[in-house]
């Protein structure tokens, strides 16, 4: 078991277009989330300081789900690395107090995502690790779920 959830794919696209599906909303939109997950909502904002405001929805048993992620760009080197911090949130962006995820008071819930992409000749190789949420959690299952949709946009 790892702290980290590491996922190393090379898509048949360009890496623009790769930087792309991270960094514009709409892009981001098609494919974050596991499978069965929407984004209603994705503001990107991919400038050093710049805020991410994501809404995602699912479908429960008990009805629809709405989470809420915000986080800020501490990196960005245009088309081959981005880093940005993510934790829950509301829906105007305030974060979750860690209680509310049954954390003690003053747990930082802050986490970092760092995505690097490296052209191969017309691939692009990425590897996306997210620093504080272990690989065998739902976070790690969910991310490799939404590589799996990332893929799947850029065949399209």
């Amino acid at each position: 078991m790892t702290n980290d959830v590491v996922i190393e794919r090379t898509f048949a696209a360009p890496i623009k277009t790769v930087w792309n599906m991270w960094t514009v909303g709409e892009h981001f939109a098609q494919w974050y989330g596991p499978m069965g997950a929407t984004i209603p909502k994705a503001d990107i904002d991919a400038t050093v300081g710049g805020s991410r405001l994501i809404n995602m929805a699912m479908q429960t048993p008990n009805g629809e789900m709405q989470m809420w992620f915000t986080g800020e760009f501490t990196e960005v080197t245009p088309v081959t690395r981005l880093v940005y911090t993510d934790m829950m949130c509301d829906e105007n962006g305030n974060p979750t107090p860690p209680e509310a995820m049954g954390m003690p008071e003053g747990t930082d819930m802050t986490t970092s995502v760092i995505v690097e992409l490296e052209d191969l000749d017309g691939s692009t190789k990425m590897t996306m690790t997210h620093v504080g949420v272990p690989a065998d959690s739902p976070g790690g299952q969910g991310w490799n779920m939404a590589i799996d949709k990332l893929e799947a946009a850029l065949a399209a």
